[in-house]
């Protein structure tokens, strides 16, 4: 009987111990205290938010300021060993909805001179192909460098252990931040055995195809990209391919150069399928780069505008976790009976979702 209550209080300890650590792979209790951490941030800003209920474990320890493009974030302690950097998605204003509209793409490394005493110079990837989202990237830039202080303040308490989550906008933005404290511990400026688990919901698209596989690659089993198919926002931005994004080696580009040696109606038929492709990159430079870029620098007068890649093949990007819906979704969720351009998106379906999902992810 005493043996059965000793092993019975080990048991009991060994799964408390575990319950705190923050391990791979999707965790479905996780993920739901993830989703109430984000309608906490959301509360004085999004009604729709109000039904779901306060985070039943984790505390909150600091709202940041509102920076950059309207961004914020809230640090909360999900336990001693585990700290959670929550990052708002867009708001109702103008200036937050900037950090989306400005959707032409920069390479992953370089710098952006955001102010006359802020150069955000970063690396987000090892590959000179990968690019991002110039809109998210200023905003990580202002997250980022408020961010840094506090997890070096929790690293000397011994918190080693975060999660970075995002819904939306939030969750775009959290891919970046993931990717550029990876590179941070690769350069020796973050401790290397602070572990980084990332939930994104209803994410936009962060980058193109070399971002994602670098950063998948790196992430593997920690970073997350949860989404309801009926919703709309996974699918921005929209997508464009061309012969550059390929790799070098591929059977279409020796066709290019040879085709110049064929007939009239052949080189017509080839540029009927290359040419709408390129101009529609330029008009996205133009439209959601430059034009856009003058607005930010109404808000940011000195930012200086960078130089675009030349691409905007936009990829969904981390491990994908699909929340099906079922008739009982429908049922709430009703197309019919509401027009609500946002009904699929926002954080009361993706909660009641996640609720109904079963934990069968490894």
């Amino acid at each position: 009987m005493i043996k059965y209550w000793l092993f019975s209080c080990l048991l009991f300890v060994a799964t408390a111990v575990e319950a705190q650590r923050l391990n791979p792979g999707f965790n479905l209790p996780e993920y739901q205290e993830m989703l109430r951490v984000n309608a906490h941030i959301y509360e004085q800003d999004e009604s729709d938010s109000s039904d779901i209920p306060a985070p039943e474990y984790s505390k909150l320890i600091y709202r940041s300021p509102a920076m950059g493009l309207n961004n914020l974030y809230e640090l909360w302690q999900r336990d001693e060993n585990t700290a959670i950097f929550c990052t708002r998605g867009s708001v109702d204003d103008n200036l937050s909805w900037l950090a989306n509209l400005y959707a032409a793409m920069v390479p992953a490394i370089g710098k952006l001179e955001i102010d006359t005493n802020f150069v955000f110079d970063y690396k987000l990837s090892n590959d000179p192909n990968a690019a991002v989202h110039v809109g998210y990237l200023i905003s990580t830039a202002f997250l980022s460098r408020d961010m840094l202080p506090k997890i070096d303040s929790l690293y000397q308490q011994g918190t080693k252990d975060i999660l970075i989550v995002g819904h939306s906008q939030g969750g775009g933005i959290s891919y970046l931040l993931t990717a550029y404290f990876y590179q941070l511990q690769d350069a020796g400026r973050l401790p290397k055995d602070i572990r980084f688990k990332t939930y994104c919901s209803a994410a936009p698209k962060p980058g193109n195809l070399y971002f994602a596989y670098e950063y998948e690659n790196r992430s593997y089993g920690w970073a997350y990209q949860i989404v309801n198919p009926k919703d709309w926002v996974p699918q921005m931005p929209f997508t464009v391919q061309q012969l550059q994004d390929l790799p070098s080696r591929n059977p279409v580009t020796p066709i290019a150069s040879t085709i110049k040696k064929q007939g009239l109606k052949k080189r017509i038929a080839f540029r009927m399928l290359k040419n709408p492709s390129q101009k529609a990159v330029v008009n996205y430079q133009k439209i959601l780069g430059k034009q856009v870029s003058k607005m930010v620098k109404k808000y940011l007068p000195n930012f200086k505008e960078p130089t675009y890649f030349p691409s905007n093949d936009y990829v969904r990007t981390g491990t994908h976790v699909i929340l099906t819906p079922d008739a009982e979704y429908f049922r709430i969720f009703d197309e019919q009976k509401s027009d609500e351009m946002m009904l699929h998106h926002s954080l009361k379906p993706y909660y009641k979702l996640a609720l109904a999902l079963k934990p069968t992810f490894p």
